[in-house]
């Protein structure tokens, strides 16, 4: 198959949508691609550049990549992780210039009153078990979030889409909030770490999975340094926890979001990564993640509508 026929196909097939018979047409066709590859050719912009790029983080397989970029080179850029890192930010903004704080804001006794963060004195706000994660602890929280939102996030939702991407970025958040109403009934919870976690692990085990497939360069130094940060940051969250350095009016932010979050991102992720181009609702597993999540779900509820009262917990006044 020469160059001009696979781009009459290429043609056909976009305008049809029949993308599996795509793809399989092109892997019966590849031994006779050129050997550098249809995403090498030169004079490629700026923007196909990096959906090249992002072909090769994101897929392990080559007929997966070349039908990505064909099928993308022309789309802009997805919003959902972008926007959710904006709003985080401006909401940072905000109430750092109203308390005149940058740095564990949680310390200061007005920034616990809003309406954003979880706080077990107030289960009874559903809202809360999501709106959290526009509020951070301080400027390091936020940076660590915002830097992972767009260097894993939006890469990974311009490959699998907004739906499967916000969908793990918001069951992890949810995840994250709910876990620790279970196992930590006296704290609070701040920050996007539950959702960020999810994505990392996410990609972290899709990586170790098609270890041999992916092209990402010095792949094996980049998963120790993102895993490294990961550690740190749960460490820095633990610390907090539970030897704040400063004296506060009440328990610090869990740090059991995180580990939530993480647990999400590989169970859930991997079934919601494993195939970008596979309907969620035409894959085994993905019927028993859900499941299984559905049974979480039911449990956190019921554990926070009855359990409080029934063991007698000693929650925090709200402020």
């Amino acid at each position: 198959m020469d160059r001009s026929s696979l781009l009459q196909l290429i043609q056909e097939q976009m305008s049809s949508k029949r993308s599996s018979s795509f793809k399989r047409a092109i892997a019966n066709g590849q031994r006779a691609l050129p050997r550098d590859g249809l995403l090498d050719e030169p004079g490629l912009g700026i923007y196909k550049r990096f959906v090249r790029y992002v072909a090769y983080e994101i897929l392990p397989c080559e007929v997966d990549r070349r039908w990505y970029f064909y099928r993308h080179r022309s789309c802009p850029p997805p919003v959902f992780m972008a926007s959710v890192t904006l709003a985080q930010i401006i909401v940072f903004l905000c109430y750092g210039a109203r308390l005149n704080k940058w740095v564990l804001q949680t310390y200061h006794p007005e920034y616990m009153k809003s309406p954003l963060v979880y706080h077990p004195g107030h289960r009874a706000r559903a809202w809360r078990f999501l709106t959290y994660m526009f509020m951070h602890v301080g400027l390091e929280q936020l940076g660590f979030n915002a830097l992972l939102q767009l260097m894993i996030g939006v890469p990974l939702e311009m490959v699998h889409g907004v739906l499967r991407i916000s969908l793990l970025y918001l069951a992890g958040v949810l995840a994250g909030s709910l876990t620790v109403s279970i196992t930590d009934m006296r704290a609070p919870v701040v920050g996007g770490s539950g959702g960020v976690y999810a994505l990392c692990s996410a990609h972290l085990a899709n990586v170790v999975m098609n270890w041999a497939g992916m092209r990402c360069p010095y792949k094996l130094l980049r998963m120790v340094l993102a895993l490294v940060c990961m550690s740190s940051e749960v460490g820095r969250a633990v610390w907090l926890r539970f030897s704040p350095p400063l004296p506060a009016s009440g328990p610090q932010p869990s740090f059991m979001a995180h580990l939530a979050g993480a647990v999400v991102g590989v169970s859930m992720g991997l079934t919601i990564l494993r195939s970008y181009e596979e309907r969620l609702r035409d894959q085994c597993g993905w019927w028993v993640v859900l499941l299984a999540y559905g049974t979480f779900l039911l449990f956190a509820i019921f554990w926070n509508v009855f359990a409080y009262d029934l063991l007698g917990a000693d929650v925090p006044p709200p402020p």
